[in-house]
């Protein structure tokens, strides 16, 4: 399947950028396939070691952090001369050997030009727990996520849909009706089968018919999350707070306003008791937290209230399973309160996935912005709609108010522009 994480790898090649790679990213979003498609591609040699598959690997990290000693003693576990030069270590799962990442400061710092890559699906969470010095400004490290519509739509074999998307969206015209109603029924698709690639090749297995799907994909996806929780915490306290909190955020996004409530977790959650566990999530790349926004200036991140905040998952189709909700309840015709909550989980994906920071925008009771974002120095509303109904007083009222140089009205209507809202639809938000 082809990714645009790809190009982040090739870059750090061509450029040969002495730091190690550390990719960071939810399990099952598809790291170790891209990074041994990219190793086997661009190197002569590649060395794949996991340290959950090799249970004592870790015992070289134990011995000595000195680069050409763990070679050494790498070349004598897989049997044959590591040729630096020619060689892409993939060292898989490294949060399991806290001194292995330390030793990547070493690698950085040491004369040869050692070809190191790293992944590990509860990486996030390691970094932001560990114990010792980690190695600040000596790794490169970069985030991967789930596979956005584009991808999708390459995946399926709509490469030609998808360049037809982005040049209406350059030229701000409409797509023709007939590419409309076909663009729209693969989003529809997109929002019941998400961006896992195991989901996806199922989806394609069965002629794309999501009828057809194995719902057992995403449980399994879900139920490995879960064990991660177990296995990855501190205490089976913390594990318990962790699964409630996952498990409350379709209840969260399906009421009208849906800022995270910790009652809604369970009646006597409370901020202390479940901020951490919280944190964890967010570390580990399962949940995306879209802060308020105390004010529409730049830069943005000065004026985050972070006391105010939404939480979504970071799989739309992980979010329809968990939901339970069924195909024909996200049809565009069906008229599902669920869906409005999976449309706006969607954007926020895509959001997330071009490394936007997700923030929204509520100063009263009755205005609401769903997302903000900073183009040019200009801040821009961006309103999602599920369905092709568009009327908005929040939308309306804040152009009174702060005379953006244009809005964002994402729905499923076609491309568009009046009365300062750029309208782009469902299935273009990966333009943006």
């Amino acid at each position: 399947m082809k990714r645009k994480f790809l190009e982040q790898l090739q870059d750090w090649k061509k450029r040969n950028i002495k730091e190690p790679l550390m990719i960071i990213g939810a399990r099952q979003i598809g790291k170790t396939y891209i990074i041994e498609k990219f190793c086997k591609e661009n190197y002569e040699k590649y060395i794949y070691l996991n340290f959950e598959d090799i249970t004592k690997l870790s015992s070289i990290f134990e011995h000595t952090l000195v680069p050409k000693e763990i070679m050494s003693q790498i070349e004598v576990l897989i049997g044959e001369k590591i040729e630096i030069e020619k060689t892409v270590i993939f060292f898989d799962e490294i949060q399991i050997c806290e001194k292995a990442i330390t030793s990547l400061k070493y690698f950085c710092e040491a004369k040869e030009n050692y070809r190191i890559i790293t992944a590990g699906s509860l990486l996030g969470v390691k970094l932001h727990r560990f114990e010792t010095s980690f190695p600040v400004g000596k790794v490169r490290i970069l985030n991967m996520y789930p596979m956005d519509f584009e991808e999708f739509l390459w995946a399926i074999g709509e490469i030609t849909l998808a360049e037809e998307i982005r040049k209406c969206f350059n030229q701000k015209k409409p797509m023709a009706d007939i590419l409309h109603d076909k663009a729209k029924q693969y989003y529809i698709d997109y929002l019941y089968v998400g961006g896992m690639p195991q989901a996806i090749l199922n989806y394609i297995e069965h002629d794309k018919n999501c009828m057809l799907l194995e719902r057992v994909i995403h449980n399994s996806i879900i139920t490995a999350y879960i064990a991660d929780m177990r296995k990855y915490t501190t205490s089976g306290a913390e594990t318990i707070k962790i699964n409630e909190i996952y498990d409350s955020i379709p209840r969260q996004l399906a009421k009208e306003n849906t800022k995270f409530k910790y009652n809604l977790v369970k009646s006597t959650a409370n901020r202390r008791d479940y901020e951490l566990p919280l944190d964890w999530l967010v570390a580990s790349s399962l949940v995306y937290k879209a802060n308020k926004l105390e004010r529409p200036e730049t830069p943005l991140r000065v004026f985050v209230d972070a006391t105010n905040f939404k939480v979504y998952l970071n799989d739309v189709g992980l979010l329809a399973t968990l939901a339970n909700v069924s195909y024909q309840d996200i049809q565009l015709n069906e008229n599902n309160l669920f869906k409005g909550a999976l449309t706006e989980n969607y954007v926020a994906q895509e959001l997330k996935s071009k490394q936007i920071d997700l923030l929204y925008y509520k100063p009263t009771q009755t205005m609401e912005i769903d997302f903000m974002i900073a183009q040019e120095n200009q801040v821009i509303p961006i309103e999602v709609k599920a369905g092709e109904h568009i009327k908005s007083r929040s939308m309306s009222n804040y152009i009174m108010k702060y005379k953006p140089a244009y809005a964002i009205r994402i729905s499923a209507r076609n491309f568009g522009f009046s009365n300062q809202i750029y309208a782009i639809p469902l299935y273009a938000v990966f333009c943006l």
